[in-house]
């Protein structure tokens, strides 16, 4: 093909259209040569080639006559795949955050990408097919944050983000069939474009492509849609519904044939009368305005479904202007009821014909600029601005073509070449599910590496900018590690105790962890749907072994006042008395103990859960509430004293690392013969502390009325200055003490 000579071919449904002309110094566009060849059989159907050879004959009968019009010869030409063979597909896809997360413009980027590939594997699934589909424009419908509608998403913080998006696709096998078809006639493709396209290059100036606009091509079977904006084509859509339904409402009415009726509708629309002959051969002449009437429903239901096309191609809303091309759309009144169902003023829905064609000079004189010229004539430009439209990498060693959408960057390429998109993103380490007290919980895995990235041996990212003919290397990214948690690691297991009253004192415990049924130690690696329970009881046997006791197996053992054995389950706040043959190691550890012992015991039968509140029976011994705190007061001296001798450093300066494990929380009550005064407020009266030098919270009870066998099982409430007390800890001057029983 001569620099300054473009052979253009429109192959369409009915026929194909053939263009020959060239381009001047001023951008003038002359048509030398043109011809126009109907198929002789239904060889394509909807602008898809159904039967190659027949499909080749008509084209080379059209480059035959083209070369004897023009007198030299053709062998590359111009072609453009028809808007009504693109595959539409809607849908929905969401991304989470592993935390709340600030949404970039990255973030969105990966939405749209996850959306092409769902797009694309819907589309393979509904066709059944092996051929891949180029993506030739996508837009998004609606945006979400955390399942919110949202305008934009850019900024917002988020858990989870999502979008509808509507994407279009290319088939493979239509741009196969192309170019089998032109091989076939002896041409080879110099330029390859969509028509959609061709006609944006004619019918809508460069300058007004950065609005939102939409492009209507009533043909004959088809109205093909397409959405520009920021530059671009964004969506592709196509109604069913065009010229040829006018065509046969025509013939019904005015009962004529197929050709008289597409007279009929041609004269209608730049003549005020028609004539015609009906199939009686009576020959008619009657007003357009006849026409008009009967066309008119027809007409409301195209537009009102092209109207309905275009928001939902556009996000749903209405564009800024709509041009409207071919012979379809010349009908009288489609562009004002267009422009009524899209709520536009009638001068921003527009027929784009001879005004658009003002740069194009045709040498034959038979030839009118007309709307049904702006696709032949847009193929022919297109050649000027040297865009193929399809570019070739090559992909990890395999070579590829893209549709070129303007935006293509190195991500295209690899969902073109079927590269996985989770092979594309840092991949977490297997994550653990697993359910604590019946609520399910999820423990993700390590983050892994992102893909390596480079193009013609320079590192990049997924988002640079494709070039034509460049090198692509793609290394899949890597998994992290996976998931690893133990009990000892959850918050139920340390913050949350037992606590039982043994021989009157307040012991204590952390709660058994049962996995699945069986006992675990704190270390135990939690696994894959594992059900986690902590648990609500102890046996006997288990307290004592927890508080490194030897029980008096020969003595009775009671649980709230009834005779238990050493398989009893205990409760919280149940009491327990028993009589012990010695003492283990015992440690003050602020109400907390960090360590269990595993009991090998079978659990007797639960026992009936005895009532808090129930008084002691008549075969208990009886203690006053002094006896009672003396007996307390004594036992926390004695093991005080013990720890102090075992033992030169004090207590708090222990580090956490040092302290023995099954620590039992003790109140003690040391006395001396220092004389000091100290008022505190206990339950909102003042309280004076005399005759020691220093006071613990454990002797106000030496102070106040305060019954401890009023409790029946209930546990004590110790609060100072608001927060959580112990027994042992130090009171000063105004302290404000609340001491009650809490309640079961």
């Amino acid at each position: 093909m001569e620099m300054n000579n473009v052979f253009g071919l429109d192959i369409g449904t009915r026929n194909v259209v053939g263009t020959v002309g060239y381009q001047t110094d001023d951008k003038e566009f002359v048509v030398t040569a043109q011809y126009v060849r109907e198929h002789e059989t239904r060889a394509m159907l909807d602008g898809q080639i159904h039967d190659i050879g027949r499909v080749a004959k008509t084209i080379k009968e059209v480059k035959d006559e083209l070369e004897k019009q023009t007198g030299q010869p053709l062998e590359e030409v111009c072609i453009a795949a028809a808007g009504r063979v693109l595959k539409t597909v809607t849908t929905h896809v969401e991304y989470e955050y592993a935390q709340e997360s600030v949404v970039t413009g990255e973030d969105v980027h990966t939405l749209d990408l996850l959306g092409i590939e769902k797009a694309q594997e819907a589309l393979k699934e509904v066709n059944d097919t092996s051929y891949k589909f180029y993506c030739v424009g996508y837009s998004t419908v609606k945006f979400f944050l955390n399942d919110e509608v949202f305008i934009s998403l850019e900024g917002h913080k988020a858990n989870k983000i999502g979008e509808d998006i509507i994407v279009t696709f290319l088939p493979e096998d239509v741009v196969d069939g192309l170019y089998a078809a032109v091989g076939q006639a002896g041409l080879s493709v110099a330029n390859m474009t969509l028509e959609p396209i061709a006609a944006i290059n004619v019918a809508i100036p460069e300058n007004y492509r950065m609005l939102n606009i939409a492009l209507v091509d009533v043909g004959a079977g088809t109205s093909d849609i397409s959405i520009t904006r920021d530059g671009s084509i964004i969506a592709y859509g196509m109604i069913p519904h065009a010229g040829d339904e006018l065509t046969e409402v025509i013939v019904q009415h005015f009962l004529v044939d197929f050709n008289m009726a597409e007279s009929i509708k041609l004269q209608s629309t730049t003549s005020d009368t028609v004539t015609y002959k009906d199939i009686m051969s009576i020959e008619h002449t009657i007003p357009a305005q006849d026409v008009w009437d009967v066309a008119a429903p027809v007409v409301d239901n195209i537009a009102q479904e092209v109207s309905a096309k275009i928001r939902e191609l556009n996000g749903d809303k209405t564009v800024s202007a709509c041009f409207v091309v071919g012979g379809g759309g010349k009908i009288h009144g489609f562009t004002e009821k267009l422009a009524e169902d899209l709520d536009l003023p009638e001068e921003r829905v527009a027929l784009r014909g001879e005004e658009v064609l003002g740069d194009v000079t045709f040498e034959q004189e038979d030839i009118k600029k007309d709307p049904l010229l702006v696709t032949p004539i847009g193929i022919c430009l297109n050649y000027y601005d040297q865009r193929n439209n399809f570019i070739m990498v090559r992909f990890n060693g395999e070579r590829i073509k893209l549709y070129d959408n303007n935006r293509l960057t190195i991500v295209d390429a690899a969902l073109q070449a079927g590269f996985p998109n989770d092979e594309l993103f840092p991949k977490r380490g297997t994550p653990i599910n697993f359910t604590v007290n019946g609520v399910a919980r999820l423990v993700r895995g390590e983050a892994g590496e992102g893909a390596v990235v480079t193009m013609n041996g320079k590192p990049a990212s997924i988002n640079t900018p494709l070039e034509p003919n460049s090198e692509i290397i793609i290394e899949p990214s890597t998994a992290g590690e996976a998931a690893v948690y133990k009990i000892s690691q959850l918050d139920e297991y340390n913050h949350s105790v037992i606590t039982f009253i043994i021989n009157g004192r307040r012991v204590s415990c952390p709660r058994f962890v049962q996995v699945n049924g069986e006992l675990e130690p704190e270390d135990y690696s939690i696994r894959e749907n594992d059900v986690i329970e902590t648990r609500n009881y102890y046996t006997v046997r288990q307290i004592a072994q927890f508080m490194d006791l030897v029980i008096d197996t020969d003595q009775m053992i009671f649980v709230n006042n009834e005779e238990a054995g050493l398989d009893t389950l205990v409760y919280e706040n149940f009491s327990v008395e028993w009589k012990t043959d010695e003492y283990g190691v015992a440690r003050i550890d602020n109400n907390t103990y960090n360590d269990t012992q595993e009991s090998d015991t079978d659990e007797a039968s639960v026992l009936a859960e005895q009532d808090a509140n129930s008084t002691e029976s008549d075969n208990t011994v009886a203690r006053t509430s002094e006896q009672m705190m003396n007996q307390v007061l004594d036992e926390l001296h004695d093991d005080f004293a013990k720890e102090a001798e075992a033992s030169a450093v004090p207590e708090n300066e222990l580090p956490e690392n040092e302290l023995p494990k099954n620590d039992i929380q003790e109140e003690i009550h040391e006395e001396d013969s220092s004389k000091n005064t100290v008022t505190v407020i206990v339950n909102g009266e003042p309280v004076e502390l005399s005759g020691k030098d220093t006071y613990i919270f454990v002797d106000i009870f030496t102070h106040i009325s305060f019954d401890l066998q009023a409790g029946k099982g209930r546990a004590i409430a110790t609060v100072i200055n608001g927060r959580d007390a112990r027994f042992s800890e130090e009171l000063h001057e105004g302290d404000k003490i609340e001491l009650y029983w809490k309640e079961n």
